[in-house]
């Protein structure tokens, strides 16, 4: 039997920087071959073919794959049988040792979470398109025109074909996509720049000075709020877990994992600033129950503000459900209260009296005080301007803050994504939720007579939605005349307060078919029953304002329609018509933050301190801005010394080795698919991660093409081109060619005895590049060789930075 001791573990050798695990690796592997029976166990059949690679390249040629577990007696002493089978670590006895994948290279090759989760979607669902605008690190803004195979040394290359002022063109090739940003908007008078010109470079110097002093202010508020303490609250309380399991549904994962989020945040003790960013009807309201839950029963103020009266009301409905049978006390605060219910609840929270708030802007008037707010949680927070926004970080700088959004106005997104709030995101529908099916065209009076009717005979009411109160006459006769079955009634924000309640109690029991508004009604109206929306002039609305008035409907387990119909006179503008294609397109559920993404490129991200609204952005492109601004968010939080090797590692080696490195359209058929998976590589910043990437490739597409390997291990060789500070590799028939990033290298004297040690196969040329004398039998050997190589320079160039 088994004595069940754990087979060698390699992290040890993983955390030295200078040992290579494979070698460690192979070694023992070696020196036990001939006494017992080996095994490695890995955890999907791409990453055994990648493992089988990497044992390879470092010499081994032991390795064999077998079926399954049930094959692995069959084979004989002196080889490694590799086989797929899930173990986390691996065990031996006396005639056998069965080691993990992850025992060798660490958590197994599965793609690390890195904190941009949520990048990975969007690197893959921003692809390029020809036509767009793009951004070239080092050449500047210019016009994306396909991906061509070019080639290069008889060998055939992918490349992206960019075009320049005046016609220039300039070639990419894939593995250096990481040069490129997408611009952002299409705006047609972008202008492009001048190949070799020197504007760009100033234009870009400028543009980081800028961003460096925002990024400090942002790194000091967000530093503020790490060193002030706030609150504690202990989710592990057994009044808080009966709280959460009345919750009347199943939760989603998504969820499940935002909750768990927010509670962390609640039990730090420095302030949460969290932004939940779910789609219309996820369940975010359960989120922030919850929080609010978990702060009033241990003693806190609660006040949840929402932009309108209306909200706030249905927020009072389902607040009052969850939360009853519980000692707390809420109130509400809006203009639907009279005089003397405010007078009292602005008492009741001055003297502690009132548990929870629910309330609109009046919330932020000079006479409201609260004795001891511990969490104030923003709803549909894209309807508060950036004032607002602040006088409530004034409230207190020492309180929880939770944000519920469904499009996250882009500068919300921008911070989350730069890290400097946290962002949870809700993905997953609930069970049973379908999408809304969404038509763009022309008003016609037949087709919106059908829907209303359609709606109102299978039992449900409707949205009709205009832009402008002026606009209600007009529809009001359309209904009268051509679809009189049909019971409306009108509602509009310059109504009285009691008259606008009153139609809406009206329109939420049932008792007429169609409720003919203005986009008040955009944010959080809960009504099950209405499941079809007809928008009027739907160009004139925003992005983000059409994605919440379609997520008005189909918010029960019946199919919801929008109908987004455009004055058959009018000519759409260009970015009006692109509004509603992006509209339409977005038909999946949890479409909130790509629409947000959408929204950053259509509009740019305004400031992210201030209100100087989309400014910066014009010059350099968005994602592009975006990464200058983490790169000194992150420069900023860190030690100088990291910013430093920062830059150093910002520069793409030029690599040339009559290799075929390509995708090949045989291997993944669809081209957006190629190119996101192009982006993606490019943004790998590691070996182990190329590695891993690989790995997935196989599970997702078959084992890798020639082309494929030598993509990756050109991807690989170019990171350790950055730290060897090498920027060019080009090879020819009698040997390679390497050049020195501002011809420099870190370590001179190390460079030099390096050379000294090649014995003749290295030397130094006048103009500082370095010549490689060596000949190889295939390219592929040559690409090892030089892998080999430069990781020894690596070495040599690591070792006078550590001096």
């Amino acid at each position: 039997g088994f004595d069940g001791r754990r087979a060698p573990d390699y992290a040890a050798a993983r955390k030295n920087e200078g040992t290579n695990v494979f070698k460690a690796f192979i070694d023992d592997v070696l020196r036990e071959v001939k006494e017992r029976q080996l095994v490695l166990a890995c955890h999907s059949v791409g990453s055994r073919d990648r493992m089988m690679g990497l044992l390879k390249d470092q010499g081994f040629e032991r390795g064999v794959a077998v079926e399954d577990w049930a094959h692995v007696s069959d084979q004989t002493l002196g080889l490694l049988s590799m086989v797929v089978l899930p173990l986390e670590h691996g065990f031996q006895n006396r005639d056998m040792i069965v080691y993990s994948e992850s025992d060798v290279v660490g958590q197994r090759m599965q793609r690390k979470q890195r904190r941009r989760n949520a990048d990975r979607f969007l690197a893959e669902a921003s692809s390029l398109h020809p036509g767009d605008l793009i951004v070239h690190a080092d050449h500047g803004i210019g016009r994306y025109e396909g991906l061509e195979t070019l080639d290069i040394n008889n060998a055939p290359h992918d490349c992206l074909n960019l075009t320049y002022h005046g016609g220039d063109r300039l070639y990419v090739p894939v593995e250096n996509i990481d040069r490129l940003t997408r611009y952002g908007s299409d705006n047609p008078d972008a202008q492009l720049d001048r190949l070799g010109g020197a504007a760009w470079q100033a234009k870009k110097a400028k543009l980081k000075e800028k961003i460096a002093e925002m990024a400090e202010g942002l790194v000091r508020t967000a530093a503020m709020r790490k060193l002030k303490d706030a609150p504690r609250f202990d989710a592990n309380d057994s009044i808080y877990h009966d709280f959460c399991a009345r919750f009347p549904y199943e939760e989603t994962d998504d969820q499940l994992r935002a909750i768990a989020e927010v509670a962390m945040d609640m039990q730090r003790g420095t302030p949460m600033d969290r932004l939940i960013c779910g789609d219309v009807g996820f369940g975010k309201t359960e989120v922030a129950l919850r929080a609010a839950f978990l702060a009033a029963i241990q003693g806190k103020q609660v006040a949840v503000v929402v932009p309108t009266t209306l909200l706030a009301r249905q927020h009072m409905r389902s607040f009052q459900e969850r939360f009853e049978g519980w000692p707390l006390k809420l109130r509400q605060l809006s203009r639907m209260v009279t005089a003397r219910e405010a007078k009292d609840t602005k008492e009741g929270l001055a003297s502690g009296d009132i548990d929870l708030v629910i309330g609109t802007h009046a919330l932020f008037s000079k006479d409201v005080s609260f004795k001891d707010l511990g969490l104030v949680i923003i709803d549909e927070e894209q309807h508060f301007g950036v004032g607002h926004k602040e006088k409530l970080k004034e409230l207190k700088a020492d309180i929880h803050v939770l944000t519920l959004s469904a499009t996250p106005i882009p500068r919300t997104l921008q911070l989350a994504l730069s890290g400097a709030r946290d962002l949870s995101l809700i993905t997953t529908p609930p069970i049973d939720r379908l999408a809304v099916r969404t038509y763009v065209s022309p008003f016609d009076a037949v087709m919106i007579r059908e829907a209303l009717l359609r709606e109102k005979y299978r039992g449900g009411q409707s949205f009709l939605v205009v832009p402008r109160i002026k606009d209600l006459k007009g529809l009001e006769e359309f209904l009268r005349e051509e679809v009189p079955e049909i019971s409306y009634r009108i509602g509009h924000g310059q109504m009285s307060p009691t008259e606008l309640d009153e139609v809406m109690n009206g329109y939420y029991d049932g008792r007429f078919d169609v409720l003919l508004a203005t986009s008040i009604i955009e944010s959080g109206i809960d009504i099950p029953s209405a499941n079809t929306m007809v928008i009027h002039h739907a160009d004139q609305f925003g992005l983000a304002q059409l994605y919440q008035l379609r997520g008005r409907v189909g918010r029960s387990k019946v199919r919801g329609y929008a109908y987004l119909t455009t004055s058959p006179k009018k000519l759409l503008s260009s970015n009006a018509e692109k509004r509603l294609a992006v509209l339409q397109s977005l038909d999946s559920l949890g479409a909130g933050f790509t629409l947000a993404s959408h929204d950053l490129d259509l509009r740019g991200a305004g400031n992210l301190l201030g209100d100087d609204q989309s400014g910066h952005i014009k010059e350099v492109g968005f994602e592009l801005y975006q990464s200058m601004l983490e790169e000194a968010v992150a420069a900023l939080s860190s030690e100088v010394g990291e910013a430093e090797s920062l830059g150093q590692g910002q520069f793409a080696p030029n690599i040339n080795l009559e290799l075929a490195v390509l995708i090949p359209e045989s291997y993944v058929q669809d081209l957006d698919l190629r190119l996101g998976l192009y982006r993606r590589l490019g943004q790998l910043d590691e070996a182990g991660s190329v590695d891993q990437f690989g790995a997935e490739l196989i599970d997702r597409f078959g084992p890798l093409p020639p082309e494929v390997d030598h993509l990756l291990r050109v991807v690989k060789l170019k990171l350790v081109c950055r730290s060897a500070m090498v920027d060019r590799v080009d090879a020819g028939p009698k040997g390679v060619l390497l050049g020195f990033h501002q011809d420099r290298f870190p370590n001179p004297a190390g460079l030099l005895s390096f050379i000294d040690q090649s014995r003749g196969m290295l030397r130094l040329r006048p103009d500082h590049r370095m010549v490689v004398g060596k000949s190889w039998v295939s390219p592929l050997m040559r690409l090892q060789g030089l892998q080999q190589l430069i990781e020894e320079l690596a070495e040599v160039a690591r070792i006078e930075q550590a001096a």
